[in-house]
């Protein structure tokens, strides 16, 4: 009897999951660009270069994709992958050490500096009310970095892939019909380095299914360790097309 019991418990359960469960998916579109990116590599004993003021860094174009499921109301689980590449060109008044090469002064120099991110996220939603949500989890994700500098046959590349735990935060407050105001990201501290991706975006839905937001978003960080110093400060204008099933 018990075991009949839990079953039906359980089945009764995952139904009601089912019934309040949807999936989301959200495409990010827009413009980045490049509010400081200082790099030193090495750390010790490279000579210490702006992307952004020594050389000027181009706006680039960005996409990223999240793909969500969200089940009772409460329970918040997505996959993101925001790959990110940016150009620099310029050339520096003095010599550079970057990674074991030597460039010259004042010679033509070409920097990209690509910084992809890949995460899986949770989030419990704490606050569930008719117009307010907010909720707190955690996201692991991995880098897939490098920086590169190249002038006249000479060209010099550091990377880094690595595992990332950040602390993710969530709030929507719809405070008209079919608008929403949104705030939320990733974010850690730590004394190796730190990390920061925040979005503040207006939602509009056009449909049951279908809404748009804009808005900004803030990607800061980086690392302070033997091998490499590099802190950098990103502003994305962003629009998306957000799907809701």
């Amino acid at each position: 009897m018990r075991i009949v019991t839990a079953t039906a418990l359980g089945l009764l359960f995952a139904l009601a999951a089912a019934a309040s469960a949807r999936w989301v998916i959200d495409v990010e579109l827009g413009a980045v660009f490049s509010g400081y990116n200082d790099v030193r590599v090495p750390k010790e004993g490279g000579t210490d270069i702006s992307l952004s003021r020594d050389l000027e860094t181009d706006a680039g174009f960005f996409q990223r994709a999240r793909v969500g499921y969200v089940f009772n109301e409460r329970h918040a689980v997505s996959l993101l992958a925001a790959p990110l590449e940016l150009d620099a060109h310029g050339s520096i008044g003095r010599p550079v050490f970057f990674e074991g090469v030597e460039f010259p002064a004042n010679a033509p120099l070409e920097a990209t500096y690509r910084f992809d991110s890949y995460r899986a996220t949770y989030r419990y939603n704490f606050v569930r009310r008719d117009k307010l949500t907010f909720g707190v989890g955690f996201t692991a994700k991995v880098r897939d970095a490098a920086i590169t500098l190249a002038s006249d046959g000479l060209r010099a590349e550091i990377t880094n892939t690595g595992f990332v735990p950040l602390f993710n935060f969530g709030l929507a407050w719809a405070f008209a019909d079919d608008w929403k105001l949104l705030f939320g990201g990733d974010a850690l501290a730590a004394p190796q380095g730190r990390a920061e991706d925040v979005l503040l975006a207006l939602q509009y839905r056009l449909s049951e299914n279908f809404a748009v937001k804009g808005g900004y978003r803030m990607l800061e960080g980086g690392a302070d360790v033997a091998e490499v110093y590099n802190f950098a400060m990103l502003h994305y204008v962003v629009v998306s097309p957000v799907l809701e099933f």
